[in-house]
Formats: structure tokens, sequence, C-alpha cells
């Protein structure tokens, strides 16, 4: 099967600016590339409901806007075919320079690797894109889909790209679905109406904004431990 994952970062800062008890997270949206109309239909729909037509981003969620995102909720929980998964990185944990022969932005980059590498299953197709930003080394896209590439040798990495967020529905609803868990770990949350799209969240995923285990397929939460051991 072919399939699409479209990736977002939240609080990416603290992966270079270590700070206690704070996360950094990486996240992806998976569907089957055959319901890419579908799932870009079904979130204009939404938002024709709620006269939102600003781009989607978790920072927008706001009391007047509130409707929409708890319904982009539901939908997310509704449609069988999306899954999620987000990787939690504590930053008073790591040293990318010190780990990474100094290149802090390699680090960044083997994190989105782990995110990725894992959920990549043999003979099927990904098409992959990542929100854009400027990087140091023009070729860290590349280097990344040769690493998946070659690391899996009976699937087929067709490309990873880097695209505007504006661009791409997966990636906003990316934003939006990690926004929440970086706010639940992150903030102090006084904003009403995250509070509420938070608890939602929680109530249509069954329980609360928390790490899974990795066998959890439709939102999957992996902290990852980087002092080592089982």
């Amino acid at each position: 099967m072919k399939f699409d994952v479209y990736c977002d970062e939240s609080s990416p800062d603290l992966l270079y600016h270590r700070e206690a008890s704070k996360f950094s997270l990486i996240s992806s949206l998976w569907l089957p590339h055959e319901k890419r109309v579908e799932f870009k239909q079904s979130i204009n729909e939404i938002k024709e409901k709620h006269h939102y037509y600003s781009e989607i981003k978790w920072k927008k969620v706001s009391n007047n806007h509130m409707d929409f995102f708890v319904d982009l909720a539901t939908f997310f929980f509704s449609a069988e075919y999306l899954r999620f998964r987000a990787i939690m990185i504590e930053s008073d944990k790591i040293d990318l320079v010190k780990f990474n022969q100094g290149d802090a932005e390699l680090g960044f980059y083997k994190f989105y690797y782990q995110l990725l590498h894992h959920w990549l299953l043999d003979f099927n197709e990904y098409y992959i894109f990542l929100d854009y930003k400027t990087n140091k080394e023009r070729f860290r896209i590349k280097d990344l889909w040769k690493a998946l590439s070659n690391s899996n040798f009976t699937t087929n990495v067709k490309n990873v790209q880097s695209i505007p967020s504006k661009e791409s529905l997966g990636i906003q609803l990316a934003d939006f679905l990690v926004g929440a868990i970086n706010s639940k770990f992150n903030s102090k949350i006084k904003n009403e109406a995250k509070l509420s799209v938070i608890a939602k969240i929680e109530e249509l995923k069954g329980s609360e904004l928390m790490p899974t285990s990795k066998t959890v397929e439709k939102f999957n939460i992996f902290k990852i431990n980087l002092q080592g051991g089982w």
C-alpha cells in the first residue's frame, strides 16, 4: 500500500536550549495515499461548517473557534484510516552538541528518524512531508531520506519533502494534535478553550494524554528513554 505521512514539531527550540522538566515533541500523521482526497474534503467541510478559513494551528484555539477544533478532534478519532504518532524528548536529559559531533541540527534529524523508522512497514510505499524549516546544512532532508531507505530495505520510501504548513492540511492537523500534547506537558494552561479541547481529546481517546506503549496505533505518544536500559 501507499501511505502519506505529515510531520510537525512543537517546542523544537528546547532541543537546543536545555530546560528542566520540559519536552520537545516531533509528530506525524499517517494515512493511506488513496484517502488523501477524502481527508482533504472532510477537513474543508468542517472548516466551511464553522466559517474557519485560517491555517489550522493549536495556537489559534480560542473561545471563538472552540467548536471548530472540537469537531476537528472528533473527526480525527472517527476516521479509522488516520493514525498519529509523537515522540517526547526531555530537554534536560540531552546534549545535542556533545553527542552529535557538535552538530545540534544533526541530532534533531536523528530524532525525526526515530519518529518515522519504527512505523515503516515492509512492502509499503511512503511519501513523507515535513513542515518547512531553514537548515544550516542543505542536504538534511535528503540525508534523512537516505537513512530511512537504507534501514528499511523492504520498504519503499519514495520521498521525504519539506513544504510550508499552509500548503498541507495534514501538517496542520499534526500541529493541532501535537500542540495539545505540548500544552498538557509544558504549559500552565489558562486558556479555557484549550483546556476544553484537551478534555475533549482525552474523552475521545478514552484516556489522559500520557505516554503510551509502543503497540498503540491510533494515538501513539512515545517518551524516549535517553538514559538507556530496557
